[in-house]
C-alpha cells in the first residue's frame, strides 16, 4: 500500500531521527529479504548513515565508510514498513530485519514486511544508478511541467495504467491515481493520446497538489501504514473516491461513486468523469 507520500514521509522522520549515526549491528530474520548482495552485509557495520532519499515507493539509505559509499534501498511493497520500535501487537512475528544504531534520536530501524513483496537491497553506487534507471521513471514531485507534457504528449494507451507504470513515473499507486484523476475529472480509461495540453496542465497541477497535500497530512494510513514513529497517517480522511462506492459524489452532481475493475480497482463518478472529457 505504501506510495509516494507515504515513502516520503518515512523518508524524511529516518533522516531527522538517524542521520549521522553509526551502525552497529543488523540482524536479517531471513536470508530471502536481502537480496544483490548478502555476503556485503558486514561491510555496513560501523558505517555512518550520511544521507536518506526516497526513489518512487522505495527509500534508500546511504552509508559512508572510510572513502566508500554504499546503500541500503528498502522497497516497501504492499506492506513493508520501517520503524524505529515495535508499537503494534501483531508486529514482533514480521519483522525480517533489525539495524541498531548509536547516536542518532533513535536506536534500531526495523523491516517490517508479512506478505514479503518488498526487498532490501545492498548496492554501491553503480549498483544504485543502474537500480535507478532500470526501476523509476520521472518522480512525480518534481518533474517539470514541461518535461511532463511532452512524456503525456508521447504515450499511448489508458491514463491510469500510464500514471501507475512504475517505469515511466515512479510513485503513484492506486490510491493516489484514483484521487488525482476524480480531481482532474479525467476517467481512468481515458486514451491518453486524445488528451488535450490544458488537460495534461490540469493533472500535472493536481497531481503536484494531491501528493503534496498528502505528505503534509503524514500520508494515508489505509490498513497498515505506520510512519516510523508509529503514528498514523491522516490523508485518508481527504479521500474524494478511493474506496467511496457508493456514496454519493462530493461534487454534489448527483450521481453516486461507482466502482471500475481492470487490472486495480478504479473509483470514479460516471458524470464527472465522463471519457469523452479532456
Amino acid at each position: 500500500m505504501p506510495e509516494l507520500p507515504e515513502a516520503e514521509v518515512v523518508a524524511r522522520q529516518i533522516r531527522a531521527n538517524l542521520l549521522g549515526a553509526q551502525l552497529n549491528d543488523c540482524w536479517v530474520g531471513r536470508a530471502d529479504i536481502v537480496r544483490e548482495g548478502l555476503p556485503t552485509l558486514s561491510w555496513y557495520l560501523g558505517a555512518c548513515l550520511e544521507g536518506v532519499a526516497r526513489y518512487g515507493k522505495s527509500v534508500a539509505l546511504g552509508f559512508h565508510k572510510g572513502n566508500e559509499l554504499r546503500y541500503v534501498v528498502a522497497e516497501l511493497g504492499m506492506t513493508g514498513l520501517l520503524l524505529f520500535r515495535a508499537t503494534q501487537t501483531k508486529y514482533p512475528q514480521h519483522v525480517h530485519v533489525r539495524m541498531s544504531f548509536t547516536g542518532g534520536r533513535e536506536s534500531e530501524l526495523h523491516y517490517w514486511n508479512p506478505r514479503r513483496f518488498g526487498r532490501l537491497s545492498l548496492l554501491d553506487q553503480a549498483g544504485l544508478d543502474c537500480y535507478r534507471a532500470r526501476r523509476f521513471g520521472v518522480d512525480p514531485l518534481t518533474v517539470p511541467r514541461d518535461e511532463f507534457i511532452n512524456l503525456m504528449e508521447a504515450r499511448r494507451g489508458r491514463l491510469k495504467p500510464l500514471l501507475m507504470h512504475q517505469q515511466v513515473i515512479a510513485g503513484i499507486g492506486n490510491i493516489y491515481a484514483n484521487e488525482v484523476l476524480f480531481r482532474t475529472k479525467l476517467h481512468p480509461n481515458h486514451e491518453v493520446s486524445r488528451l488535450r495540453k490544458v488537460a495534461i496542465i490540469r493533472l500535472y497541477d493536481t497531481m503536484q497538489t494531491v501528493l503534496r497535500d498528502a505528505i503534509s497530512c503524514g500520508g494515508s494510513s489505509v490498513k497498515d501504514f505506520f510512519a516510523p514513529d508509529g503514528t498514523e497517517g491522516h490523508y485518508k480522511q481527504h479521500h474524494l473516491v478511493y474506496g467511496k462506492e457508493g456514496q454519493l459524489c462530493p461534487n454534489n452532481c448527483g450521481r453516486v461513486i461507482r466502482r471500475l475493475q481492470s487490472e486495480r480497482s478504479s473509483f470514479v463518478c460516471p458524470t464527472c468523469q465522463r471519457k469523452s472529457r479532456v
